[in-house]
């Protein structure tokens, strides 16, 4: 009988993978036939209160699991700048509409998108944005609004900055796991978390650097767009001056007071129509597809788009594959309608090796033509390792970078498995190291040397590669490294980065460089969407891993996959010293 259970619910579980895959698969291609149209007067809704992605896959599945789990699905920002450039000069569209309580992005993302919106603002189109409750990184956006309506009853967090680091310290001692740590530099906290239950002194240090660097940012920005003198504005959040709606209005960061009847009147005063119309808003999501954003050109820039933690050989979603990256490099440089690069990079960094391979292509790329470096939220350590070999990096002030050292961690499991599973081991070897990555057994003096010097001959490489690609002296370069991480102003400031801007200043300085007048290119997009049906193969065991382990774990999952990228990852690590979310 049990085996009959087995076999049904394993039929069954088939037949449901089955059925949505087929579902997804023709409701995937009729959506390709449809042609999408935007109606007169209509609103660009930017709906971002989800997380921000450099580029979006069309894998359903990957959407299937995130309204299994109630997670709302993640948006391009690609898409997000595009749609807003077109509309700017789309006679359609009369004006941008916010819904943006909380953006799921670091703040560099949040930049871009909004410079972008200043710049729509010179079309004389307006910009309205209303919510509920406002967060830090929301309200940063929606500041360069023309109108921002807050619900009477809502709230308004200004409050200052916060970032929290997890500290796994605590579980190992409670598991009996001994994770052996091996690092070069003062600041190479990324292991603190496996080896306090706090932060140390150099760890604090530029952790309230880097922060109070982004606050200036978020300060001096917020200021400039709501008319407001900066140190008033700092003084007011510092001291926690707006704790009602009402001092909300009184400091005059919102324009009104209002409910979401009174945000769709005036939607239909701007567009003319009548009392009780209904008003034609189209998504982010469609309206980037009725549009070309670039018309076709045999002159080209290659954009190639690095997100997540980098790893050797393909990756997946939301990690940086070597290989993939390596090949996609390679192409734009042999491609002779490729006339320069930009390397997109959002990342904390990841596995040493991987990373220079990536840096080996780059610099070869860098011979035959241009190459622009574009940061994103962050591009730290292995991110920095992508982009020191570009001919100009560009980051924005709040980008987070630098942290150019390396570590490794194997952990001891022998304690583990003996002490909770009852599991020992035993071993016969033919040389004296030939176990020597070995998990299930403390390794010995002699051992932890041999891969301290490959930390540090590892570290000496990053180094002197990073001095290289900057044309700064060894001494200089060594002063701002040892693992020390920096916002996109500081790293400026030391030689670390070229020009402070964004996505487009880097496609510019691309242009520039290549001898392309404006208009005279297009921009390409790699790595390139794959076919739906390979795609759809390709992410179904993916996304069934991902709802899983969400479902299972609930809101411990991101702690999970802090320990497994320990016990997964065990060569040497050019990764940032914390996963730094500023809120």
């Amino acid at each position: 009988m049990k085996s009959f259970f087995k076999i049904f619910f394993a039929s069954l579980l088939a037949l449901l993978v089955f059925f949505f895959g087929f579902f997804f698969l023709f409701a995937g291609i009729a959506s390709q036939d449809n042609e999408i149209k935007v109606s007169e007067n209509s609103f660009l809704e930017l709906n971002l209160n989800r997380p921000i992605v450099e580029m979006t896959s069309d894998d359903p599945f990957a959407e299937l699991s995130q309204t299994l789990a109630n997670e709302p699905s993640p948006i391009s920002l690609t898409d997000i700048l595009e749609s807003i450039e077109h509309a700017k000069n789309d006679d359609k569209i009369k004006g941008i509409y916010l819904d943006a309580p909380s953006v799921m992005a670091g703040f560099a993302q949040v930049e871009e998108i909004r410079n972008a919106l200043i710049d729509f603002k010179e079309s004389g189109k307006p910009i309205l944005a209303y919510s509920e409750i406002y967060s830090e990184t929301g309200y940063y956006l929606v500041s360069v609004a023309d109108d921002i309506i807050l619900n009477p009853a809502g709230m308004l967090e200004m409050n200052g900055l916060v970032s929290e680091v997890t500290f796994f310290k605590g579980t190992f001692e409670k598991l009996n796991i001994e994770p052996q740590i091996f690092r070069v530099g003062t600041f190479k906290s990324a292991v603190e978390p496996f080896l306090r239950k706090d932060m140390s002194e150099a760890s604090k240090k530029q952790m309230n650097e880097l922060l109070n660097s982004v606050y200036g940012v978020f300060i001096k920005n917020i200021a400039e767009s709501r008319g407001i003198d900066p140190t008033e504005l700092r003084v007011i959040s510092d001291e926690y001056k707006v704790r009602t709606t009402e001092d909300a209005l009184d400091y005059k960061l919102v324009t009104k007071l209002g409910y979401y009847d009174e945000v769709l009147t005036k939607m239909r005063e701007i567009a003319g129509l009548e009392e009780d119309a209904k008003i034609p808003v189209i998504s982010v999501k469609k309206y980037s597809k009725s549009f070309v954003a670039d018309k076709y050109n045999s002159n080209r820039i290659a954009v190639i788009v690095a997100e997540g933690n980098i790893v050797s050989g393909k990756g997946g979603e939301g990690s940086i594959g070597s290989d993939v990256i390596a090949k996609e490099i390679r192409k734009a440089r042999l491609d002779d309608k490729i006339k320069a690069i930009v390397l997109r990079i959002n990342s904390p960094g990841g596995s040493a090796l991987a990373s220079d391979v990536m840096w080996r292509e780059v610099k070869l790329a860098k011979e035959v033509k241009p190459i622009i470096a574009s940061m994103s939220s962050v591009a730290a350590s292995g991110g920095y390792y992508m982009a020191m070999a570009c001919d100009t990096i560009v980051a924005q002030p709040n980008t987070i970078t630098g942290s150019i050292g390396i570590f490794s961690i194997i952990p001891d499991l022998s304690k583990f498995m003996d002490s909770k599973l009852g599991i020992t081991f035993d071993r016969v070897s033919t040389g004296e190291y030939s176990d020597l990555y070995t998990v299930s057994r403390s390794l010995n003096d002699a051992e932890k040397q041999i891969i301290q010097n490959m930390v540090e001959e590892g570290y000496e490489d990053f180094t002197s590669k990073a001095a290289e690609g900057r044309n700064m002296d060894i001494d200089d370069l060594l002063a701002v490294a040892s693992g020390r991480v920096w916002s996109g102003i500081e790293a400026k400031d030391k030689g670390l980065v070229d020009v402070l801007g964004g996505f487009d200043e880097a496609v510019n300085i691309a242009a520039q460089s290549a001898g392309l007048e404006e208009g005279d290119y297009m921009k390409v997009y790699y790595p390139e969407k794959k076919p739906f049906i390979q795609q759809l193969l390709e992410e179904m065991g993916t996304s069934a891993k991902l709802l899983h382990k969400k479902y299972t774990y609930g809101e411990m999952a991101q702690y999970v996959e802090e320990l497994e990228y320990v016990m997964e990852n065990k060569g040497l690590q050019t990764r940032m010293p914390f996963d730094l979310e500023i809120k």
